[in-house]
């Protein structure tokens, strides 16, 4: 299956995404198809063998609507700001003419040829300016509905040509051309608004790439070039100096710095770098100057793919949205019912003069339209996921936000993910009258052949302890229970308790020190020169600082987490204790760790926190999948959640984003709707009778624009809350 994404043209409403969606959907091989409206972009999965790119732009076509295939974010942008230029002087112009018409029929209604004047004025609005709602009523109706557009060129259409009716057949009776033409330009306007604020939320993305360097210097021929960021290859030798931005990604081959990664982690502090180290595109070099090797350029950097992650994301919809979709599905042919409704019942019922009740429909079908509902949901999921990754936290789609508000269980991996995955001695005890600097060189001298991450741990210590590495002969590494040698003629083994029972060598004087120091989550070694103990060694992989932090964060929001781990029951029981954490599943096989996420999930919704390798089954069985790991390739591709800082804090900081996300689609969904059902009888004169309050299609005019605009500054109000929870 590939994905692709399409940019829309001529969208008006949710209703046209709706069609469009439809549309997509019965091409054959499409798997799925998501038309955002808010973005102007359709995301579409498909089959290659079965369709392509120009088959599913021919579907956008036949609809009525202009398609081709999303280039990249830059040159999207550079077109909707001309697009906005254009949209503008539309509205200036629609202006110029509306507006005198305005003054005229209200300061100076008897002026000579007054109504033919209005008429001039209107019609280039009506029918230029005007000429896109026409349009997309031809489309909606060639598709067999009715959407935004049809309620607009319905309203002023009825308002034109009526009071071209007034002008040559009747004597009597006040013409509108004035309304039709401040309802176009008031659209228009609410049009700009709108698309102007829907310019700010995508400001993430904008940042992100204005932070990309532009040219790299390059070592070839032995000789240092500048070149264009475009022209960087796969396996270029690239030099940064201090300040500068590191071109593309790499790896170091030569010198060492500190690099600020706040682009890609959101963290400040500075990332210590040396050689073999990787380096990401578009960080700054802080301090050293260094060389590096370019591993990916272009589409592939951890940037590029950050920005396509996002745009990804906010193309999809969350499951919230099929609500407004619906609504606005029978949303504008009920509107339009009603406005005919409340004609006959002030025309005919009520006997009302016929001007009276076609203000009355005029204003119900202008009131009506549900732009603010199109845009309540993807308004705020852009903003969301745009916070999210300002801050190292990357959410791939307004499912995963949506899921994430609900959930009532937590599950984390250990190695990794609560523990820094990297062992290191943390006892160094004598059991004999050997001293413990001696101990430490006959164990480190032993570890140094073998390639056990607890022996790494082993010989680390011994490098800080500068100790002197004896010579080791006969060296054998015994499986899943330690290592054996001859230092100077003697024989040791450095194990477990196996392996020492093994030797038949007696631990009966040792065993309460050893269960201690199990108890405490640690891994225990014993050092033995034939039959007599020498000493032992305990070996623990680390918490991380944040880890009791963030579960203790997680309990306060009345989520329950829980521990997953291979180790046994002793050590999770530790592990579990020292992060704060109630609750553990213990000797878990990797392969087994989806089958507990599944029974966790009989209860309630579940996430699994792993480091996106061997934790990929779980977290694609859980609701959310949350991948730890600094812009690795398989946490990019794993989860729902990426978190880039590595840091468990930011588990607690995704799911307030969700509460926060989620609060403001409700928010704007609930005003969209309240002022919908509240306005339309306002708009059919319910209140008339009683207060004699008639809703003019000028203040409708301007409160439907108006919605919209509100409903988008809602959303961008999320920027300005703390994710600290």
């Amino acid at each position: 299956m590939k994905k692709t994404t399409l940019r829309i043209t001529g969208m008006h409403c949710a209703s046209c995404a709706n069609i469009l969606t439809r549309a997509l959907g019965k091409v054959p091989g499409v798997a799925g198809a998501s038309v955002n409206y808010s973005t102007e972009k359709a995301l579409v999965e498909f089959d290659e063998k079965k369709t392509d790119a120009p088959a599913l732009i021919a579907a956008v076509k036949g609809k009525g609507y202009g398609a081709d295939v999303y280039r990249n974010f830059e040159k999207e942008e550079a077109t909707k700001k001309k697009e906005l230029h254009i949209l503008r002087w539309k509205v200036i112009w629609s202006a110029i003419f509306s507006l005198p018409a305005l003054l005229i029929s209200m300061v100076f209604p008897s002026i000579p040829f007054q109504p033919y004047l209005l008429w001039i004025l209107s019609t280039p609005v009506q029918f230029y300016f005007g000429w896109p709602f026409y349009k997309g009523t031809w489309q909606a109706l060639k598709n067999k509905s009715a959407n935004m557009d049809s309620l607009i060129a319905i309203g002023t259409s009825t308002a034109y040509f009526y009071s071209i009716y007034i002008i040559i057949f009747a004597a009597e009776g006040h013409q509108y051309f004035e309304i039709a033409a401040v309802l176009i330009t008031l659209v228009l306007l609410g049009k700009f608004l709108e698309a102007r604020a829907k310019s700010r939320t995508s400001e993430a993305i904008a940042k992100l790439l204005k932070m990309g360097a532009k040219t790299a210097t390059v070592i070839r021929r032995g000789k240092e070039l500048k070149i264009p960021i475009e022209q960087v290859l796969v396996g270029d030798i690239l030099i940064v100096k201090p300040g500068e931005k590191i071109p593309v990604d790499g790896i170091v081959i030569d010198g060492h710095s500190a690099i600020d990664e706040s682009m890609v982690t959101g963290e400040s502090i500075p990332v210590e770098k040396k050689k073999h180290d990787p380096v990401i595109g578009s960080t700054i070099n802080k301090l050293g100057t260094f060389t590096f090797k370019a591993t990916k350029v272009g589409s592939e950097t951890v940037l590029a793919r950050i920005v396509r992650l996002i745009e990804d994301a906010q193309s999809k919809k969350a499951p919230i949205q099929r609500f407004a979709d619906e609504i606005s599905a029978y949303f504008v042919p009920a509107v339009i019912g009603i406005a005919l409704l409340t004609f006959v019942i002030w025309y005919v019922a009520a006997g009302a003069a016929v001007g009276f009740a076609l203000l009355a429909a005029v204003a119900v079908v202008v009131i009506a339209c549900p732009c603010a509902l199109g845009l309540a949901t993807p308004t705020a999921i852009m903003v969301g996921t745009g916070k999210g990754a300002a801050q190292g936290i990357l959410i791939k789609g307004g499912d995963a936000l949506e899921s994430a508000h609900r959930l009532k269980y937590v599950v984390f991996d250990k190695t990794g993910t609560i523990t820094k995955g990297k062992p290191i001695v943390t006892n160094l005890i004598s059991l004999s009258n050997v001293a413990e600097r001696k101990l430490l060189e006959i164990m480190a001298s032993l570890e140094k052949s073998s390639e056990h991450p607890l022996a790494e741990a082993i010989t680390e210590k011994g490098k800080q302890q500068k100790i002197s590495w004896k010579k080791v002969a006969h060296f054998q590494a015994l499986v899943g229970r330690g290592v054996e040698g001859s230092i100077a003629g003697k024989e040791y083994y450095l194990g477990n308790t196996a392996l020492l029972k093994e030797r038949k060598i007696s631990l009966a004087s040792h065993a309460a020190a050893i269960a201690k120091l199990e108890e405490e989550g640690k891994t225990v070694m014993l050092l033995a020169e034939r039959k007599k103990v020498l000493g032992m060694v305990a070996v623990a992989d680390e918490i991380k600082e944040d880890s009791p932090a963030a579960i203790a964060l997680l309990k306060k929001m009345g989520i329950i987490p829980y521990l997953i781990t291979g180790d046994n029951e002793r050590t999770a029981n530790a592990i579990a204790k020292r992060a704060g954490i109630d609750k553990f599943f213990a000797g878990v096989l990797p392969e087994q760790k989806a089958e507990y996420v599944k029974k966790l999930q009989m209860r309630g919704k579940v996430a699994m926190v792993g480091d996106g390798i061997n934790d990929a089954p779980a977290i694609a069985q859980a609701d959310i999948g949350i991948a730890m790991g600094s812009g690795t390739d398989v946490a990019m591709e794993t989860g729902n959640i990426v978190l880039m800082k590595n840091s468990l804090m930011d588990v607690p900081r995704a799911i307030k984003l969700s509460k926060m996300t989620m609060r403001k689609i409700k928010q704007n969904m609930f005003w969209a709707l309240f002022y919908n059902v509240l306005g339309i009888p306002i708009a059919a004169g319910v209140l008339y009778p009683w207060t004699g309050w008639l809703l003019s299609p000028l203040i409708a005019g301007g409160a439907m624009a108006l919605s919209s605009v509100s409903v988008i500054t809602n959303s961008l109000l999320l920027k300005q809350k703390r994710l600290s929870p």
